[in-house]
């Protein structure tokens, strides 16, 4: 193990659903710093990837490995490495914002004084300071998604997941979270995977992932992708790339 391993080694992931191969051998890094999309059209296997990075699914086969640490031989230690932000919000609505960050703080063990300086500092960098007594319930969707995103940065992870995360709010705020987490990957070195099937999100990232049926079909940057299609935009050669999917 290097000293400073690689947020995430993934390699030769596989998972089965009975007969149904729903991610079938994949294989990519995120290196520390390093923002990459995982783009790919619904039923690409994103979701039951990322469920097995968070450790709700076991892999059929395969490794993954968070900080250098086997999810599957170690996988208290790989989780502690990371933290992920799901589609489906997961609030406690009925909480103020600072009753569900002192949470997330008391889960992860946390001592109360450094608890509430983290606390202080997420709430100040995402200027949620002033609505920190809110229920949650009474925020928009944009809002509780900036809760969400300081609540996972409160264990200062090493690598983050956002799985589909800017679903269902608005496009300023889907805009100002994509670049937060891009300044913050870049400030404190932490490896980002962002799983989305919007094109103009993984326009963004240093690095794109695409996955179709359960596999990676290109892993490069955009400007490699559209080139390698001969598409003058990233829609037209992800939809090139993905065009079997789309049809069935």
């Amino acid at each position: 193990m290097s000293l400073f391993p690689d947020p995430l080694i993934i390699e030769r992931l596989t998972k089965n659903f009975g007969a149904r191969r729903a991610v079938d051998g994949v294989s990519f890094s995120v290196a520390p710093g390093e923002f990459v999309a995982l783009l790919g059209p619904n039923g690409a296997g994103k979701s039951t990837l990322f469920q097995m990075l968070s450790g709700l699914f076991v892999a059929d086969g395969g490794t993954a490995r968070v900080a250098g640490h086997d999810i599957g031989l170690e996988p208290i230690k790989a989780l502690g490495e990371l933290a992920i932000v799901f589609q489906q919000p997961a609030l406690d609505l009925d909480l103020s914002v600072a009753a569900n960050l002192r949470f997330q703080t008391d889960l992860h063990g946390i001592a109360r004084p450094e608890a509430m300086r983290r606390i202080a500092h997420w709430l100040e960098r995402f200027k949620l300071t002033e609505r920190a007594a809110e229920l949650c319930r009474n925020l928009s969707g944009g809002t509780r998604r900036k809760v969400e995103l300081a609540r996972a940065l409160l264990s200062q992870p090493q690598l983050l997941l956002m799985d589909e995360a800017t679903v269902g709010i608005d496009p300023a705020s889907r805009a100002a979270i994509l670049a937060d987490v891009k300044t913050l990957c870049r400030e404190r070195a932490m490896g980002v995977l962002w799983a989305t099937h919007l094109v103009d999100e993984a326009e963004a990232a240093d690095r794109i992932v695409v996955m179709a049926a359960g596999t990676v079909r290109f892993d490069g940057g955009a400007k490699d992708l559209m080139k390698q299609s001969s598409h003058p935009t990233l829609l037209e050669a992800f939809l090139h790339l993905t065009k079997a999917e789309a049809k069935a």
